[in-house]
């Protein structure tokens, strides 16, 4: 995997708190590594590799499954937001609402350039924003119900048709001891 999109926290770790004095990055993001120990930080990022590989073999698993409106199972076929809200809860325990444009308002913005496996990607098909959603899989590519396609498939962001389109893309942090979506 190119990076790793879920927060995915282990059963049986303990929180960490930032002091009120916590040291940022360069880029001016937090800094773990003087708080937290190196063995803990790979725990973490193992189980996070973990979450993300479960999330992209389910959706994969899913591939040429039929192209339904309003669809949310496999035995019915799907619509762009059924398919990732099936993955997700399929794969992770966790419920997305159901709609392209509701998923568009969970979790943290996140620029193009730093797409990680995992993270929602959505497209302004229908002149409208945030009318199609899919997950993002790592070289710009993503795995989506296509009404166009026959279904469920993996299509390239930097295609004409979807480069156009892009709207932005969302992060889901999952914590893995309750299974419930933070943001």
């Amino acid at each position: 995997m190119a990076g790793i999109a879920l927060a995915v926290a282990p059963a049986h770790a303990e929180p960490v708190q930032a002091p009120a004095t916590a040291t940022t990055t360069e880029s001016g993001k937090f800094s773990f590594s003087q708080y937290l120990p190196a063995d803990r930080i790979a725990e973490h990022a193992a189980a996070a590799a973990d979450a993300v590989t479960d999330l992209v073999d389910s959706g994969l698993s899913l591939l040429g499954v039929r192209y339904r409106f309003g669809g949310n199972t496999p035995q019915s076929g799907f619509d762009c937001s059924g398919f990732v809200r099936h993955v997700f809860s399929d794969a992770l325990g966790v419920l997305l609402p159901r709609t392209a444009v509701e998923m568009a308002r969970v979790g943290e913005t996140v620029p193009k350039e730093e797409l990680q496996p995992g993270d929602l990607v959505f497209f302004n098909t229908l002149r409208r924003s945030f009318s199609h959603v899919g997950i993002y899989l790592g070289n710009n590519k993503f795995m989506h119900a296509n009404s166009r396609g026959g279904g469920v498939r993996v299509d390239d962001m930097t295609g004409r048709y979807w480069a156009k389109r892009f709207n932005g893309a969302r992060r889901i942090e999952v914590d893995d001891t309750s299974g419930m979506s933070l943001r």
